[in-house]
């Protein structure tokens, strides 16, 4: 299968019983900078609860946290989507459908 480009070269390979994905360097470092920084701002949140900041600055910071985490989840969607899915669906493996649907429904509660 030919990839579209070095960014989507991450196929979720099925070896034996466990699956895993390959992403490329320049992708999981990504991945890894932006889960560093989510960490720093969760530590933050932790440290103004502490210090009894005012509950809207900290709510503030929480929703920052979670568009952060919700950004991720979109650049491993998008990333799952153009590899794995299309190459199980290349193989045949439909079931991949159910299981993309319902790995959405957790991100999009």
């Amino acid at each position: 299968m030919e990839h579209m480009d070095n960014e989507f070269n991450e196929c979720c390979h099925t070896d034996s019983s466990e699956r895993k994905s390959h992403h490329s360097d320049k992708t999981k470092n990504n991945l890894i900078s932006r889960l560093n920084r989510i960490e720093g701002q969760i530590r933050g949140i932790k440290g103004l609860i502490e210090k009894d900041t005012y509950c809207d600055d900290v709510l503030n910071q929480i929703a920052a946290v979670q568009s952060a985490l919700n950004s991720v989840g979109k650049v491993l969607l998008e990333n799952h989507m153009n590899s794995c899915v299309i190459e199980r669906i290349q193989e045949g493996d439909h079931e991949v459908i159910k299981e993309l649907m319902i790995t959405m429904n957790k991100l999009i509660k």
